[in-house]
């Protein structure tokens, strides 16, 4: 008899190893798996993970100022403001550069509007210093053409910075082939200019992006002259001597002239442009908000402030933010309790009427569905002001005097009147579905078990009932928590919502970043009461029928 007895790992069909080939079967499905659900998971990233993710990010992106004024911030970083100084000439020396550059590409109002969000006044500092500092360009411009005329052609600052291939390349270049070559710098000049190499990158790309002119064709911008000149006096005879090109021999020859140049006080021209750049105040706050990344939007948004000596309360006319928030939540809290208490017996009776019955009141529910939420909510306006038809029936009626009119508009009153009524029907809708599911047979054997009604009601139909309470708590609730038209309409001053500034600073202030801060508050208080309600009730036990 021969020994069938099987020795090693059990077989497939074709021969590999059972575990392996199962392991191989269950990626292909799982794969499948995926590839059924990508459109889906790519429509939420795109259009739920990614801008949520993108807001977090703006509560503390802050590059404007590191990318606006380079030169700027690493000068400032040696500077201490406690010494009771202004920054030494080298970080004017730096702003002279960067603020010419960023006025040319028209970046420098942008900075100046985001340090106005710590600094009022700022941003006019900016604006108006960006109108003149072009003078201090035009300063060496004279000097550097006085040494030579070429100085002042773009072709002679296109052979200094540009490479040999871009050079090549763009001699052979006309307007019918297309865009022009991308501009590239020249190694040796970049080294040992490396804040003219930085401007003239900018000003090709900027020439080259608006497509109207060939770069050597284009005027020099005057921040050049003042980049080469502080270039120059730093950089050493072996930089100088390493520059190849055709314009070699014009560096060298200003670099050899540079020591006889007349002094020139940056801090001067600065402080002549506006007296501002000659306090201490302002450069605290270019400095303060130098890091890429800030926490001054988070603290903005709870009524706090950076400010050079540490983090300080916001100024008492200033604290409103901490009062939207808990104004929002409790009054959101308010609103659901009240769509609860109406919408409960609406949703009992819809559940234990006769189906024809039934489905015409459901219509009646659904009714408010069909008209724009700008209509009702100015329908409100209408009934709720003082020369409205509810004061004026309740004049009429002696309830009240003419003269002392009930004010029910422009306040918290007329925010939860109005969303109370907004947001009912996805109070009702939920309750409803899960009533629906409760059977009547189930009151009519606890009543003839010896219940009261009453009993019957909150003993057996309560705790059924309470998934849909849940369901439509929920819903209202986070419904209610960003709503902004209908409390910006009709609260006033006293019946906004947190939603309301956050869309004013996107919209008016454009200050994105604390709207994108007090985004990530609101979201994170929604995940914190979402996270307790699962505690204490149960997410599992939100039932929609």
């Amino acid at each position: 008899m021969s020994d069938t007895t099987q020795t090693g790992p059990m077989r497939a069909a074709d021969g590999t190893p059972l575990k392996k080939s199962l392991a191989r079967a269950l990626r292909r499905q799982k794969l499948r798996a995926l590839m059924l659900i990508a459109p889906l998971l790519i429509f939420i990233l795109v259009t739920f993970i990614a801008p949520i993710a993108d807001m977090l990010f703006r509560s503390v992106e802050n590059q404007i100022v590191a990318d606006t004024l380079p030169n700027t911030v690493r000068a400032l970083k040696s500077w201490d403001p406690e010494t009771g100084e202004l920054p030494g000439e080298p970080v004017f020396a730096g702003l002279a550069v960067d603020l010419q550059t960023a006025a040319e590409l028209k970046i420098h109002t942008k900075l100046g509007s985001r340090l106005n969000y710590e600094s009022p006044g700022i941003s006019s500092l900016f604006r108006q210093s960006g109108r003149k500092v072009d003078d201090i360009g035009k300063e060496f411009q004279k000097r550097f053409v006085a040494l030579h005329p070429a100085w002042k052609s773009g072709e002679t600052w296109a052979a200094l910075m540009g490479s040999d291939e871009w050079l090549e390349q763009a001699r052979g270049w006309s307007r019918d082939q297309g865009p022009e070559p991308r501009f590239r710098l020249r190694k040796s000049a970049a080294n040992a200019l490396p804040r003219t190499g930085e401007v003239y990158l900018a000003f090709a790309r900027d020439v080259q992006g608006t497509g109207r002119k060939a770069v050597s064709a284009e005027k020099p911008w005057p921040v050049l002259f003042t980049a080469l000149a502080q270039d120059l006096g730093q950089a050493s005879p072996e930089d100088i001597a390493a520059i190849d090109g055709p314009a070699a021999p014009l560096v060298q020859q200003a670099a050899a002239a540079i020591s006889s140049f007349e002094p020139y006080s940056y801090r001067d021209a600065f402080i002549q442009m506006d007296k501002a750049w000659g306090e201490i105040g302002t450069w605290e706050v270019i400095k303060l908000y130098s890091p890429r990344y800030t926490p001054a939007y988070f603290l903005n948004a709870v009524d706090l402030e950076l400010t050079p000596h540490g983090i300080e309360p916001a100024p008492e006319n200033e604290r409103i933010y901490l009062k939207l928030f808990w104004r929002t939540l409790w009054m959101s809290l308010l609103i659901t309790f009240c769509c609860l208490a109406l919408g409960y017996p609406v949703a009992w009776l819809l559940a234990n009427l006769p189906s024809s019955k039934s489905n015409l009141l459901m219509i009646l529910v659904l009714l408010p569905f069909w008209t724009s939420l700008l209509v009702r909510t100015s329908a409100w306006k209408i009934l709720l002001q003082q020369q409205g038809v509810i004061n004026d029936v309740l004049v009429w009626l002696g309830l009240i005097d003419d003269a002392n009119r009930l004010v029910m508009i422009n306040n918290k009153f007329g925010t939860i009147v109005a969303m109370t009524h907004i947001l009912l029907p996805f109070m009702i809708l939920p309750l409803f579905s899960v009533m629906k599911t409760i059977p009547p047979t189930y009151l009519r054997a606890a009543k003839s078990l010896g219940a009261t009604p009453w009993t019957a009601f909150w003993r057996v139909y309560f705790p059924q009932s309470v998934p849909g309470i849940g369901a439509g708590s929920i819903l209202v609730f986070i419904l209610a928590i960003g709503y902004y038209i209908t409390p910006e309409l009709v609260g006033g001053t006293q019946g906004v919502f947190i939603s309301n500034r956050i869309a004013y600073h996107i919209s008016t202030s454009l200050n994105w970043g604390l709207a994108a801060a007090l985004g990530s508050i609101l979201l994170a208080a929604v995940l914190v009461l979402y996270y307790t309600y699962d505690k204490i009730v149960g997410i599992d036990n939100v039932k929609l029928g």
